[in-house]
C-alpha cells in the first residue's frame, strides 16, 4: 500500500503539472501513454509486438490519437471516418496479402483496439487544446479521480451489495453510488469556481455522466481482463499495474463527453 500511495502521488503530481503546462508537453505525455497502452493491449490479445499486424495497428493508433491541430503546417486532412476506413481496408488487405496468416479475427481485434485507444487518447489531448481547455480538462480528470476514490473508500468500508460480481467481485453498489455523488459534487465545485463557463445544471449533468460512464469504463476493462485471465495489463507503475489499468475510465469518459456535446468547448 505504501508503494502504491508513493507511486500514485509522484505520478499524479507530474501528470497535473503537465496538464497545467499543456501544449506539446501534455500532448507528448498522452501520446507516450497511447503507445504503451497499445503495446499492453497487443500483449493482452496475444500478438507479438513486432508482428506486421501489431505495427500497422500501432501506426494507425498514433495517427488517430495525434493532436493534428498542433501540426497545421503538415496540412494533414484529418477526418476520423476516413482514417477508420483506411485502417479497415489496410487490415483486410493484410489478411489477403499474408494468405490468412493474419486472420480476420486478429484484424478485428486490432481494429477494435485502435478505435478504443486511438480516439480515447485523442480526445484527452483535444480537450486541453481549446481556449478554456485547462478548466475543462481539470474538471473531467477531477471528477474521474474523485469518483474512483469515493467508490473505493466507501465500497471498502460500507459496501455490502456486490455491483457486478461476475466482472469485478470487489465493487459494490454502495461504492458506485458514492462515486456518482462525489463526481457531481466535484463538478459543482468547478461550477462555483467558473460559473461563466458551466452552470449548476450543466455541472450536475457532467458529474452524473462522468460518475456513471467512468465506472462503466472500469468495468469494461475488468470484463476483458477476466476473459483473458489476467489481473493487470502491465507492470509499468509499481503498485498500480499497467497504463490501461489506470486510464480505463479516461478512455471512455473523454470521447463520450465530446460525442454527446456535454463539453462546451
Amino acid at each position: 500500500m505504501k508503494q502504491r500511495i508513493m507511486t500514485g502521488a509522484i505520478a499524479g503530481a507530474v501528470f497535473v503539472a503537465l496538464i497545467v503546462i499543456g501544449g506539446y508537453w501534455y500532448a507528448a505525455l498522452i501520446m507516450l501513454l497511447s503507445i504503451v497502452g497499445y503495446l499492453e493491449y497487443v500483449r493482452m490479445i496475444g500478438l507479438g509486438r513486432n508482428s506486421l499486424t501489431s505495427l500497422f495497428g500501432l501506426a494507425a493508433a498514433a495517427v488517430i490519437a495525434a493532436p493534428w491541430s498542433l501540426f497545421d503546417w503538415l496540412s494533414f486532412p484529418y477526418r476520423g471516418e476516413s482514417v477508420l476506413w483506411l485502417l479497415l481496408f489496410g487490415l483486410l488487405a493484410l489478411t489477403v496479402w499474408t494468405k490468412n496468416r493474419i486472420t480476420i479475427d486478429q484484424a478485428a481485434l486490432v481494429f477494435f483496439g485502435v478505435v478504443y485507444l486511438g480516439f480515447g487518447f485523442h480526445y484527452m489531448i483535444e480537450t486541453r487544446l481549446h481556449e478554456q481547455g485547462l478548466f475543462w480538462t481539470l474538471l473531467v480528470y477531477g471528477c474521474i479521480w474523485i469518483t474512483d476514490s469515493a467508490a473505493y473508500f466507501v465500497g471498502s468500508k460500507l459496501g455490502k451489495h456486490p455491483l457486478w460480481p461476475a466482472i469485478s467481485p470487489k465493487k459494490s453498489v454502495e461504492g458506485a453510488v458514492a462515486g456518482v455523488v462525489a463526481s457531481i459534487a466535484a463538478a459543482l465545485l468547478f461550477a462555483g469556481i467558473r460559473p461563466d463557463l458551466v452552470t449548476v445544471f450543466h455541472a450536475v449533468q457532467i458529474g452524473l455522466v462522468i460518475g456513471i460512464v467512468g465506472q462503466l469504463g472500469d468495468l469494461m476493462q475488468s470484463a476483458y481482463k477476466r476473459v483473458k485471465g489476467i489481473k493487470d495489463t502491465g507492470a509499468i507503475l509499481p503498485g498500480h499495474g499497467g497504463v490501461l489499468d489506470r486510464v480505463d475510465s479516461w478512455l471512455i469518459v473523454f470521447p463520450f463527453l465530446h460525442v454527446t456535446g456535454l463539453l462546451q468547448l
